[in-house]
Parts: structure tokens; C-alpha cells; sequence
């Protein structure tokens, strides 16, 4: 295995962020053209497309029915219905804490002033499927929409080669009571939310993680339906200082390159030292996981190993890189966190892998990629909420306040807007 070295502040570093920008320009013509068949054919696109990439589904079976809930727990394990269950516990009681509540308040000239906070009322949430399971994501979307009282989810998630939806994700949504569940993926079941079937009424918002056609397929219906953000690769920087574990670290930088080959995992240390005891153990490591191919062919192409000046440094690079997981693997890491301007979670200290993040702490594990550290958030329940500004003006207070909006709307040329405080002005 041969990862990349690199020094901070270096032209080779620069270089290294800026590749892996793949063109999408043949990715967006493809996802043009299921954009326009869904909205020209509804359903029967998107049954079309489903059987091609998916599995065979038809009508009568896009919609999960009671029998297939029941036959989902039949194959599952007492052993993931515990660890399921205290992972929906442990996950609500983090976003319960994120609940924001309206607010109203009264001057003494009796105007009123709030804002108005009220769930969405209807969200759909994407959950990767195929040949793998995350019903991990089923709980990352569906818990902040209900904590935050959303009315209605329409889960999607695309079936297996027999037409079946993975049983583990299935049991994740019974377990948070979620009903409507469709067999469908892809760019198809984002238009679909979007803009509404026969089968599948329109959302208001879509949230969840998916492939590049899905990520192209939400870009293209932001603005007929809000969505969560646009998701790129999975990301992990761990900044390790000379106490790190290199076992620790090995394992946590291929904790998120198995997830494709397109994974970023990167380290930096001010110890070039400990740069190859990592390799060793990553050598060591992988040969003993299922997705080996994955995971080296991610570490060999996007995987890089950075040193700094010092610890400053590293905190430096890592706001550079706005990751989306960012781990301090160092002695005292809380000491480092006033310094740490952008990352989409961070895990302190040796004893907290990325993976607590994912299934089970409590905070959400849909995050921002590419970057987008810098100036976006986390998924919680401000995401599935909207505001309303309240405004009520007294009979005194629009006559003490009507010079000045008379004032500041002719000076912008709105003589309607200034006429329409003008009648009411001294007005009995």
C-alpha cells in the first residue's frame, strides 16, 4: 500500500484537494432524461427505471405491506433489536435538546412581535439500499422529522434483485412507526418525492444521503421541494499527535474508505514518525475486512497522510479541509477545540471512532461534504421546521413609526408601499 505524504502549506496539498473533481456532465444528461420521463410517465417510469437498476416491483408492490414488515422481523436478531432500540433512544434524546419554541412579545405601545415556528408537513426521507443495509440512515432522517412533529414520511428505499427491501431497514421503520415505505431508488425516487405519482404524493422536503444520481436528482428539485444538502463522498481527517494508537488510527481511516472508492481518509500529525507505524497497521488491518478492494483502492487514490509544523498547523489544514468527520486523536483534545473552525462532527480523544457517530451516540451522521463545513450543518430538527414572523402594529404604534417607513419606502421609490402607512396615519 502506497498513501501519499504531503507537507501543510505545500503546492502538492493544494493540488491533492482540488483533484477527484470528476465531470458530471454525463451523470446530469442521465438524470435529465429520468427527470423528464417521470414527469411525462409518473409510476410507470418510475417502475421502469426501478426494475432496471434495482429489482422487479410493480404497482401493486411499490408499497411496503403489513406482511412484509412481519416477515423483516422474522429475519432479524434479538441481538439488533436491543442495539436498534437504544440507538433510537440515545438519538431522540440528543435531538429533543435541538426543539426551538415559538416566541411572542408585546412593546409598551401594544405592537407584537414573534416568530412562529411549525414542523413541515410532509418530508420524504432516502435510505440507501441495494446490496447493502442502513437502516442507520432510516433513523438519522426519520427521528429529528419527529422530533421536530412533522406530520407525514415517506420513506424510499430501493429494493434488492428479488424486489425486497433489506429486512434491517425495515425493521428500523416499523420501530419508529413509519408506514409508508416505497421500493424504489435512484434518481427516479427523488423526482417521484418531488413531484408527486398516482402512487406517491409530493413531499415538501427531502432528506437523506445517496449516490451521485440521487445527489444530481435533489440538486435538480431544490426550489419545488427544499431538500437536506447535496452529498458527496465520505470524508475522515484525524489529527494524531505522538500518543495516538496507530491501530486507532489505521482502523479509523478505513472506517470511512470502505464506503466507496471515491472516500477521502486523511491524517495529519506534526510525528513523521507515526506515519509509518500507521502504514503497517493499515497493511495489517485490511487483509482481515470484507471490502479490502474498496478501502485500498480509496486509501491509494484519495487517501493522503499530511505532516504539520505542530498541532496549530494541523488544526490549520483541517479548516482548510472543512471534513466531514473530523477526529482528535490527540492527548488533550479539548484544549485543540477552540481552534477547530469547520467540520461537520468532531470526535475527541482516543477512545471515540467516527463509528459511535454513525450508529449510536446521538447526533445526526448526515453531514456536510466536500467542504461545505465551511458554511452548512449537520441534519437536526431545524431542518424539518420553517418559521413565520408574527407582526401586529397598534393603533399608536403605526402612527409614532409612520414618518419613518413613509421616509425610508420613498426613498426607494415605492410610493404605493409609503401610501399605504399614509392612510392609516392619524387615522381615527
Amino acid at each position: 500500500m502506497k498513501i501519499r505524504r504531503l507537507r501543510a502549506q505545500s503546492q502538492e496539498l493544494q493540488q491533492f484537494l482540488a483533484s477527484g473533481k470528476e465531470s458530471l456532465q454525463g451523470y446530469e444528461e442521465q438524470v435529465k432524461a429520468i427527470a423528464e420521463q417521470v414527469r411525462a410517465r409518473g409510476d410507470q417510469a418510475v417502475l421502469e427505471y426501478t426494475r432496471r437498476f434495482d429489482g422487479p416491483v410493480d404497482e401493486d408492490s411499490m408499497l411496503v405491506s403489513e406482511a412484509e414488515f412481519d416477515e423483516a422481523y422474522d429475519l432479524v436478531d434479538d441481538e439488533y433489536l436491543d442495539a436498534l432500540r437504544e440507538a433510537i433512544d440515545n438519538i431522540t434524546a440528543f435531538h429533543e435538546r435541538q426543539l426551538k419554541n415559538s416566541w411572542i412579545e408585546t412593546d409598551e405601545r401594544g405592537n407584537i412581535l414573534g416568530q412562529l415556528r411549525r414542523p413541515i408537513q410532509r418530508v420524504g426521507i432516502y435510505v440507501p439500499g441495494g446490496t447493502a443495509a442502513y437502516p442507520s440512515s432510516v433513523l438519522m432522517n426519520a427521528i429529528p422529522a419527529q422530533v421536530a412533529g412533522v406530520a407525514e414520511i415517506a420513506m424510499v428505499s430501493p429494493p434488492d434483485r428479488q424486489g425486497k427491501m433489506n429486512p434491517y431497514t425495515l425493521v428500523a421503520a416499523y420501530e419508529l412507526g413509519l408506514e409508508e415505505v416505497y421500493k424504489m431508488g435512484g434518481a427516479q425516487a427523488i423526482f417521484a418525492l418531488a413531484w408527486g405519482t398516482d402512487k406517491v404524493p409530493r413531499v415538501d422536503l427531502i432528506s437523506g444521503p445517496g449516490n451521485i444520481y440521487v445527489t444530481l436528482a435533489k440538486k435538480l428539485v431544490y426550489g419545488d421541494v427544499n431538500i437536506d444538502m447535496l452529498a458527496g463522498p465520505s470524508e475522515i481527517l484525524i489529527i494524531a499527535d505522538p500518543n495516538a494508537d496507530p491501530a486507532y488510527v489505521a482502523a479509523d481511516l478505513m472506517s470511512q474508505a470502505e464506503h466507496d472508492v471515491l472516500a477521502r481518509s486523511i491524517l495529519v500529525t506534526p510525528d513523521v514518525s507515526l506515519l509509518d507505524k500507521v502504514e503497517a497497521e493499515l497493511e495489517r488491518q485490511v487483509m482481515m475486512l470484507s471490502r479490502r478492494d474498496i478501502i485500498l483502492e480509496a486509501l491509494e487514490k484519495n487517501g493522503a497522510f499530511i505532516t504539520a509544523r505542530d498541532l496549530q498547523e494541523a488544526c490549520e489544514v483541517a479548516n482548510l479541509i472543512a471534513p466531514e468527520h473530523l477526529e482528535l486523536m490527540v492527548e488533550s483534545p479539548f484544549d485543540l477545540l477552540s481552534s477547530i473552525h469547520n467540520a461537520g462532527a468532531i470526535f475527541m480523544g482516543q477512545y471515540t471512532p467516527e463509528a459511535v457517530g454513525d450508529y449510536f451516540a446521538g447526533p445526526n451522521h448526515i453531514l456536510p461534504t466536500g467542504g461545505t463545513a465551511r458554511f452548512y450543518s449537520p441534519v437536526t430538527v431545524d431542518t424539518f421546521t420553517k418559521s413565520s414572523s408574527l407582526i401586529y402594529y397598534s393603533r399608536r404604534g403605526i402612527a409614532e413609526d409612520a414618518d419613518h417607513i413613509i421616509k425610508l419606502a420613498t426613498v426607494e421609490g415605492l410610493t404605493a408601499h409609503a401610501n399605504s402607512i399614509m392612510v392609516r396615519k392619524g387615522s381615527d
